[in-house]
């Protein structure tokens, strides 16, 4: 057989079978928007201008993709040497620009979509508030970046929340938790992710679904309310004895007070995969500091 004849032959067979194979689908996503976002492949130089939005990123195993974040996002900390594109209402679109995303990532409140999408950038806004925000967005962002086992992530996570919850005495159960966000004052509602938390640690929320997710209160409210456990973070923790009536609130009085450092705060507060961790925060501040938490030291639980 002409050796020549028998390549070009098996050339045009394999561009035959080729050919038959069938086209790589487009990856589509429907972001909190209702907008439809098509991709002719999975995005490799994201920019992220929503904390949680990044870390979910990294928690997909998918840091690398990431070429730029706002000025808030700090985990993990390899996301610290990445250009920081101003934050997420104020992002410096030339900066964006000149990095050559072909996705950026935002919340649903950011302003700079249009901006963006005008230019030719492919823009995915989503936004979590609840635990089921954050598992859908974790499964959506899997989905666009193509990673196999997001759901194994949201279990491990889900599960840690659970562990979180079996690990308190029945003592702390139904403290009532006073959780300020920072010192407006607002708080974190019954209804808002936080709220979800404590629910499932078994704590009672001062601060009913009806107010909202995150309500700036009527000091005077907290005061009514008399929280017997208050969580807050360090920088909004400064005066909070010289508010009027505070003082008389029996967490006040008895020292019930959870202070969280920066980092710490950053883990209770992100609606994103470190919510596992916000948990065990949450479940440790309430063994250790709600009025029942006593009882349990002192029965041997």
């Amino acid at each position: 057989m002409n050796p020549v004849r028998y390549i070009l032959g098996a050339v045009a067979l394999l561009t035959l079978a080729l050919l038959a194979l069938p086209a790589r689908a487009a990856l589509q996503i429907t972001d909190d928007h209702g907008v439809v976002v098509t991709f002719e492949r999975s995005p490799q130089r994201i920019v992220s201008l929503l904390p949680s939005l990044a870390e979910t990123v990294c928690e997909l195993g998918q840091c690398q993709r990431l070429v730029g974040v706002d000025r808030y996002t700090n985990w993990p900390a390899s996301v610290k040497a990445l250009p920081q594109v101003g934050g997420g209402l104020d992002p410096n679109i030339e900066q964006i620009v000149a990095l050559r995303p072909d996705l950026v990532l935002m919340a649903t409140s950011s302003r700079a979509g249009e901006r963006l999408r005008a230019l030719g950038i492919k823009v995915v806004a989503l936004e979590p508030k609840t635990h089921a925000d954050v598992q859908r967005v974790l499964l959506k962002i899997g989905q666009l970046l193509e990673v196999p086992d997001a759901q194994r992530i949201w279990r491990a996570i889900d599960a840690a929340v659970m562990a979180a919850a079996q690990s308190l005495p029945a003592s702390v159960r139904g403290t009532r938790v006073y959780f300020e966000v920072n010192p407006g004052p607002y708080a974190a509602g019954e209804s808002s992710f936080i709220g979800e938390t404590l629910t499932r640690l078994g704590a009672r929320n001062i601060v009913p679904a009806s107010l909202g997710p995150f309500p700036k209160l009527n000091p005077e409210y907290i005061v009514r309310a008399d929280p017997d456990l208050i969580m807050v973070g360090q920088r909004s923790v400064d005066g909070m004895n010289q508010r009027p009536g505070w003082m008389s609130m029996r967490a006040m009085r008895g020292q019930h007070l959870c202070v969280f450092p920066a980092e710490e705060s950053d883990s209770l507060i992100r609606p994103g995969p470190r919510m596992a961790e916000g948990a065990r925060l949450m479940a440790r501040c309430l063994a250790g500091k709600a009025p029942g938490a006593g009882v349990a030291k002192g029965t041997g639980r």
